[in-house]
């Protein structure tokens, strides 16, 4: 059974790959691996070895520390403040969402900003 860290970098992986808009194969090229080796990662069915994690923040444009943001021992809750929970990253639909908004120009998308925040106070 794969280690709970494991599965946390490996969807971190995944996540950061996906909002880069990169596939398994092109991110496996630019570290110089096997695509099937970036898909076990992402499991986590296989471990990163921090060299090979090196290559893949560098790869993937963000700090090795990336990898373990909202990392959490066992015993705590796993949802934050609001009800929204810790591994919101790892919901393919969140995810469409941020990438989406980010696609929206700039002055567009502080007034969706907006409008978002007013309808969460009014819920």
């Amino acid at each position: 059974m794969p280690h709970p860290v494991d599965v946390h970098v490996g969807k971190r992986i995944r996540h950061r790959r996906w909002l880069a808009g990169m596939t398994q194969q092109q991110l496996a090229q630019a570290v110089g691996i096997k695509f099937q080796q970036i898909q076990k990662y992402e499991t986590g069915a296989n471990r990163v070895s921090a060299s090979r994690l090196w290559d893949i923040a560098d790869a993937l444009d963000v700090e090795v520390s990336f990898f373990f943001e909202g990392l959490a021992p066992e015993d705590q809750p796993q949802e934050e403040a609001g009800g929204v929970p810790a591994d919101i990253l790892g919901d393919k639909e969140a995810l469409e969402l941020v990438r989406s908004y980010y696609a929206i120009p700039e002055n567009q998308r502080r007034r969706l900003f907006d409008l978002a925040r007013v309808l969460s106070d009014v819920a």
